[in-house]
């Protein structure tokens, strides 16, 4: 049987796929009945205080598609963090098959508000206001970097790969001016050429410290940076360093002043 395509200008079913992909393998992740208390390595929360924001996140995230408005930090990083504590310390919830289907019944309930409706559509997240596609890049960003997360903390395969991360761009290039660290970046002006190896292609320019991101090449950028697809989104959510990336050659960077790649993550902040 032929598939019914998606309505014209609404969200495209693979964005719509790869929502409920990554929260089903998250969520497989989670019926195992891992132990839930079981920190993650470096950070400061449990496999269950991951979940439980994952289930919390998610379903945010559908009410935001389906039209509701709803307030969650001031736009910040340390907004967003403020924001997650108090939302985890509201919701006791840590059993993990519990978890697990919460996960995956809101990642549902996120691409059935998503049908039908353009994804044009404007919509106010914590991040700033971003149109429905978007939206879903960003829902397909969060729950990778905490899927990474559990995933790590269990020993288990992570569920990050090129497909995915590609469709996490637009939602990164949106929020890279938003989440500029502003004592890293005070003061500093240069332009980068960013390439992410097999895929995207952007650009990111600072101006006595605020950046603007556009797409494509730029035309005379200060350094370039090529990065492996999976190496690209764990830098961008503060997975990983810029150190031991280069050093198992994940990342190459030339141009006029190619040193500058080692300091470009640390120019924002994690959202």
């Amino acid at each position: 049987m032929t598939p019914t395509p998606a309505p014209r200008g609404s969200v495209q079913p693979a964005l719509l796929d790869a929502v409920l992909g990554v929260a089903e393998d998250i969520a497989a992740l989670l019926r195992d009945r891992p132990d839930t208390g079981r920190p993650i390595p470096g950070a400061l929360w449990t496999v269950g205080e991951a979940a439980a924001h994952l289930a919390l996140a998610n379903g945010l995230m559908a009410e935001l598609a389906a039209g509701e408005r709803r307030t969650y930090g001031d736009g910040t990083p340390a907004g967003l963090a403020a924001a997650n504590a108090a939302s985890l310390a509201a919701f006791p919830e840590r059993d993990a098959v519990v978890l697990a289907e919460q996960i995956a019944r809101h990642a549902r309930a996120f691409t059935e508000a998503c049908a039908g409706r353009p994804a044009s559509t404007e919509v106010l997240t914590p991040l700033g206001p971003m149109d429905l596609a978007t939206l879903a890049s960003y829902l397909i960003t969060h729950m990778l970097g905490h899927g990474y997360d559990l995933a790590v903390a269990l020993r288990r395969p992570h569920m990050v790969d090129r497909h995915r991360v590609a469709l996490t761009v637009p939602f990164l290039m949106a929020a890279m001016p938003r989440v500029v660290d502003g004592r890293s970046a005070a003061g500093h002006t240069a332009c980068y050429d960013l390439r992410v190896r097999g895929g995207a292609r952007f650009t990111v320019t600072f101006r006595d410290g605020v950046a603007e991101v556009s797409a494509g090449p730029a035309r005379r950028p200060d350094c370039t940076i090529l990065t492996e697809p999976v190496a690209f989104l764990l830098l961008a959510l503060g997975r990983c360093g810029p150190y031991a990336v280069l050093a198992r050659g994940k990342v190459l960077a030339w141009g006029r002043r190619p040193w500058l790649a080692l300091g470009f993550p640390l120019l924002f902040t994690a959202p």
